[in-house]
């Protein structure tokens, strides 16, 4: 039986748990029973040598009375006898006889005694020579047990508590990841079957990953929904567009058929040409535009601007004079290769020329130029031509958006949204701006 993702989400949390307590209720087991027989052991040194100085300044009389007045009422865990050098008690409190042989010990754990009590009781003790004799001091460790026996049932309730909370929070855990989850499948279900407008819900402010998921995923709604807008828009103006040059190119062939003039037939027949150019330029373009969204980078190869320049310059320049324009070319900075699909970024370059060369006027001048920009480079046309106002400018650079100004010149209105679909696909943006008087084209590139 397979498990679900939540249910495997559970009882990770519960292992986690569970592992991490246990991990820690050792730790404080060990660290308490460590810490109480280090206790034990600094008590016994201690007290040992100074009884030993007791000894060396009083001898054995004075060692007797301070090991009979040593011993606090109540104490019961205390060992503190003088032992013969057989083993056996002279004074204090300790076994009848020694049960291990007599050799000098700083700290020990043993049993003490071979008979009564002390056999089953442990003791931490120290043992040191005085002259004949033995001084044996220490301390019994069942308290230390008792103590050490109540934190181990405290510590195994607090297990059991921790992996009760542990099956709580993993099945509160399970159940909020299912309920973020399910929001996202919810949401994906209903654009799968054409509702473009819901996006998920960003419930705790964009902090934690189910809100980065969540916006990366609306973003992509929003650019799907966008293209599709898009997809829309070209399809409608498309047909829109096609409609009158279809229309006369059928009007142009009823013409050209019933015509018995040989002359009046060449000219229907070359106005024909002229209407299936421009019906085959438009769908071109769109081609294009289409390519550049849709162009892997692994086609980008390192060029350098300037060098791209001056080549469509040298190209563009006798067709430019031709059209009676002044023609310069300005490079302002030389920045190192950068990764351009070469084709399409002149054909972008290409496109700004020819828009300057259409409405810049007889007489005018245009400017190829190369600049420096904040955010990097922006390659750009210079004209002075009637210019476009800024109300105007977003119109003009839609799929298929033509100014009133420009429906009396040939075209369709994609050649800026082919030239902002590259700057895009090289990570930049195109935009327009006024040249007092003109227009400035650019597209800005990152460095």
């Amino acid at each position: 039986m397979r498990l679900s993702v939540t249910a495997r989400i559970a009882l990770l949390s519960i292992v986690l748990a569970l592992v991490s307590n246990l991990a820690l209720v050792g730790f404080v087991w060990k660290q308490t029973q460590s810490d109480a027989i280090q206790a034990v052991q600094r008590e016994t040194i201690e007290q040992a040598d100074a009884l030993r100085e007791v000894w060396a300044s009083g001898g054995d009389a004075a060692l007797s009375r301070a090991i009979l007045s040593a011993r606090a009422p109540g104490d019961v865990s205390l060992v503190l006898a003088m032992l013969d050098d057989a083993g056996r008690r002279i004074v204090g409190v300790a076994p009848e006889r020694f049960a291990t042989r007599l050799v000098p010990t700083g700290f020990r754990i043993a049993r003490l005694g071979d008979s009564g009590l002390w056999v089953d009781r442990e003791t931490g003790y120290s043992l040191r020579p005085i002259g004949r004799r033995w001084l044996l001091v220490g301390r019994n460790l069942d308290l230390i047990a008792a103590e050490q026996r109540a934190i181990e049932r405290a510590l195994a309730l607090a297990v059991f508590l921790s992996l009760a909370l542990g099956v709580v929070g993993g099945l509160v855990l399970a159940r909020y990841v299912a309920q973020r989850l399910d929001a996202i499948a919810g949401v994906v279900d209903a654009v799968g079957e054409g509702d473009l407008s819901r996006r998920v819900d960003v419930v705790a402010g964009g902090q934690d990953a189910f809100d980065r998921l969540a916006q990366r995923l609306n973003t992509t709604l929003d650019k799907t929904e966008a293209l599709m807008g898009e997809l829309r828009v070209v399809t409608d103006s498309l047909a829109h567009d096609l409609r009158s040059p279809l229309a006369r190119l059928r009007t142009k062939t009823e013409q050209a058929v019933t015509l018995a003039d040989p002359q009046a037939r060449e000219a229907a027949l070359s106005g024909l040409v002229v209407e299936t150019d421009l019906v085959l330029r438009m769908l071109t373009m769109v081609i294009e535009i289409s390519r550049s969204e849709s162009v892997s980078r692994d086609r980008f190869t390192r060029v350098a601007p300037g060098e791209l320049i001056e080549e469509i310059a040298e190209l563009y320049e006798p067709v430019v004079e031709d059209a009676g324009l002044a023609f310069s070319v300005a490079i302002d900075v030389r920045p190192r290769p950068m990764a351009f699909h070469r084709e399409l970024m002149s054909q972008a370059i290409g496109n700004l020329i020819d828009n300057a060369m259409k409405h810049a006027g007889g007489g005018g001048s245009l400017v190829l130029r190369l600049a420096r920009v904040a955010e990097g480079v922006a390659i750009q046309v210079e004209d002075r031509g009637p210019g476009i106002a800024e109300a105007d400018r977003a119109q003009a650079m839609k799929r298929f958006g033509r100014l009133d100004t420009a429906r009396s010149t040939p075209g369709a209105g994609l050649g800026m949204a082919l030239i902002e679909a590259v700057a895009r696909l090289h990570g930049g943006r195109f935009e327009l701006a006024d040249n007092a008087p003109g227009l400035v084209a650019r597209i800005v590139l990152p460095v």
